[in-house]
């Protein structure tokens, strides 16, 4: 029986591995605003580690209308039986934002959410006059 119990210790803990290393390492998923000019429309984007991508995978770019990314990220997670998705939660986020942000959308949160993404996302702010 102790053999039996050992083994689940060791099961939750790999289980439990991203998780734990996707707080210490990356930090929560934090949301911040981000807004079109052209069209004022306001979405939601996200920095940090994603949670949401290692529980639903490649369900959440096609839930936040990125089709062809999340078809890609559902080959990719079948051929490496798993493996991709526990990858790319450490940077599924980062790559989502960085998309918007190279489509036209600009940060639209408060300064202290803006910083905090501009600071993950490696985002250099332009003075003109030094």
């Amino acid at each position: 029986m102790e053999d039996l119990d050992f083994w689940n210790w060791v099961i939750l803990a790999v289980v439990l591995t991203p998780f734990i290393f996707g707080f210490a390492l990356v930090g929560l998923q934090r949301k911040v605003l981000v807004r079109h000019p052209a069209s004022g429309i306001v979405k939601n984007g996200y920095v940090g580690w994603s949670w949401s991508y290692l529980v639903f995978g490649w369900f959440v770019p096609v839930y936040r209308g990125e089709i062809a990314v999340g078809l890609f990220h559902f080959v990719l997670t079948c051929f490496t039986f798993g493996l991709f998705q526990i990858i790319m939660s450490f940077l599924y986020n980062k790559q989502y934002m960085t998309r918007l942000l190279t489509e036209g959308w600009v940060l639209a949160d408060s300064e202290e959410n803006n910083t905090y993404a501009m600071d993950k996302l490696n985002i250099v702010r332009f003075n003109p006059h030094p």
